[in-house]
Formats: C-alpha cells, sequence, structure tokens
C-alpha cells in the first residue's frame, strides 16, 4: 500500500505561481511513475504531468512551458511547478503514484483556484 499526502493548494491570481508537493509513504520502493491529474467542476479528471523513477516526464499541452514536474532524489515526493497560472487551471489537484504489482494510488486533492 502507498499513502499520498498532496499540499500547496491556494487561491492565487491569474498570471502568479504555485508549487504543489506530494510525499508517498508505504512501499515506496515499489512506486515507478507519481504524477498529477486534476479535475475542474463538471470535468473529468484529466492528467496533467507525469514523471517516471528515471525522470522521464509527460505533460499535458495545457501546461507545457508553464508547469515543471520533478522528484526529489529519494523518489518519494514529487513537485508540480506552476507557473503562468490561469482561470481554466482552476481545479482539484490529485496526486497519483503507481507501480509494478502494486498498482495505482490517488492522494486526497489539494485545491487550486486561480482568479481573473
Amino acid at each position: 500500500q502507498v499513502q499520498l499526502v498532496e499540499s500547496g493548494g491556494n487561491l492565487v491570481q491569474a498570471g502568479g505561481s504555485l508549487r504543489l508537493s506530494c510525499t508517498a509513504s508505504g512501499s515506496t520502493s515499489r512506486i515507478d511513475t507519481m504524477g498529477w491529474y486534476r479535475q475542474a467542476p463538471g470535468n473529468q479528471r484529466e492528467l496533467v504531468a507525469t514523471i517516471s523513477r528515471i525522470s522521464d516526464t509527460n505533460y499535458a499541452d495545457a501546461v507545457k512551458g508553464r508547469f515543471t514536474i520533478s522528484r526529489d532524489n529519494a523518489k518519494t515526493t514529487v513537485y508540480l511547478q506552476m507557473n503562468s497560472l490561469k482561470p481554466e487551471d482552476t481545479a482539484v489537484y490529485y496526486c497519483y503514484a503507481q507501480g509494478l504489482f502494486i498498482g495505482g494510488f490517488w492522494g486526497q486533492g489539494t485545491q487550486v483556484t486561480v482568479s481573473s
């Protein structure tokens, strides 16, 4: 089992920045990919960015060039640096982790609100 705890969500003005953090505990040695998804009211949950254990990254087109995903050396904490935020980035952001033989796990979510 893996537990994920997110932090860093907040209210910010358009053009501003936020940094989200997600720390994993439990069977962390089995985690391969970690990432962030988001869900706005009335919308489906969508991919924001992912990073593998060897730091291969993948970004949604909507955030490329504005958001950066990174991971600490212990591979248990993932960060999402969000710059040039737009009102359409408003959503609950969920941390995700998956690994071989352990499946996937979700955090509880953290609210990001971008005001215009």
